[in-house]
């Protein structure tokens, strides 16, 4: 069903929460896998959630542990807007799967890839905040060929926490992601992203900041294959126009 609208009565006092895993077995005695690990899930268009807090309670796992992955909410539909939301989990917690997605005054925790999946998504105002002992991704952006139009886009946006973070890793061969006008801690880690182990992929990623700011910023350090943009190269991806914003998202912008 489209267009459902959900409302909290504040992202502290309305929270959704489970402690499901990948590896945890579901009815069929098969295991969930990540997608199925989700607290919440959508896959209604047009669908909007304002002030409530979706959450996997699920512990932080050991570093490397398999089949931890516990999503606290996967959107699965086009045209989808989160506003005053807090998507609360350890690995994998906010499954951007695919569609167009709007996400404004958000909190976002996690510690390894807490934004993943091949939507194509405009992060506004957001604050990320990493809960690693090690080191962690921010983003796991999952766009598998330049064809298609997906990638996600932070714009005045914080990043915060512990560990050392990675602004993103490539999931996919053509992973597209910018951080704009957003301010880091000094946990990114220097290089900022991370190819996952597949030089071929330095070639084909989208990795670009424009204007950030703070001790985790500095763009000196970065892996070679990841850009600091000019203005007109940014321009795409700081506007509604990124998500098609400005046909659906009338009432809300």
């Amino acid at each position: 069903m489209a267009y459902i609208t959900i409302k909290g009565a504040g992202a502290d006092k309305t929270i959704i929460e489970w402690d499901d895993t990948a590896d945890r077995l579901g009815q069929s005695r098969q295991p969930l896998g990540t997608y199925g690990s989700a607290t919440f899930a959508v896959n209604s268009p047009y669908f909007i959630a304002k002030n409530i807090t979706f959450k996997n309670v699920a512990p932080l796992p050991p570093t490397g542990a398999l089949g931890k992955q516990a999503v606290a909410l996967r959107i699965s539909a086009d045209k989808a807007a989160f506003i005053g939301c807090k998507f609360i989990g350890t690995q994998d917690t906010l499954y951007d799967h695919i569609g167009r997605h709007y996400f404004r005054e958000c909190y976002i925790q996690g510690s390894v890839d807490f934004v993943f999946g091949n939507g194509l998504s405009l992060y506004d105002a957001c604050h990320l905040h990493a809960v690693s002992n090690n080191y962690g991704a921010l983003t796991a952006q999952k766009r598998e060929s330049f064809l298609e139009e997906t990638g996600f886009s932070f714009l005045n946006c914080k990043v915060t926490g512990s560990g050392a973070l990675y602004l993103g890793r490539a999931w996919g061969t053509f992973s597209r992601v910018v951080f704009a006008y957003t301010y880091m801690d000094k946990i990114i880690a220097p290089g900022g992203w991370y190819d996952w182990g597949d030089k071929n992929r330095d070639m084909t990623v989208f990795y670009g900041q424009y204007k950030c700011s703070g001790p985790g910023a500095n763009y000196g350090g970065r892996v070679a294959w990841s850009r600091e943009l000019t203005s007109q190269e940014a321009q795409p991806f700081i506007s509604y126009d990124f998500i098609d914003g400005y046909e659906w998202l009338r009432n809300l912008i």
